[in-house]
């Protein structure tokens, strides 16, 4: 069986915000319910107080509370 590979039907985007606030980034999948895996460079980010992944269908959401500029 021929597996379909998940795909970026929207991407991310590149959002600004103040120090201190939290950001919403998310992107859209052309499969539901594929697994997502947010990463800062190397590094895989784990959910916790300041990292909140949802998904729901296709799309994939990474919030960022208590923004900083170490965040970029």
């Amino acid at each position: 069986v021929l597996a379909v590979p998940v795909l970026f039907k929207q991407a991310l985007e590149n959002t600004t915000m103040e120090e201190g606030e939290s950001v919403s980034l998310r992107c859209e999948l052309t499969k539901a319910d594929a697994t997502v895996v947010w990463k800062k460079g190397e590094a895989t980010l784990q959910a916790s107080a300041k990292y909140e992944m949802k998904q729901k269908g296709t799309v994939a959401e990474l919030v960022i509370h208590n923004a900083e500029p170490e965040d970029a």
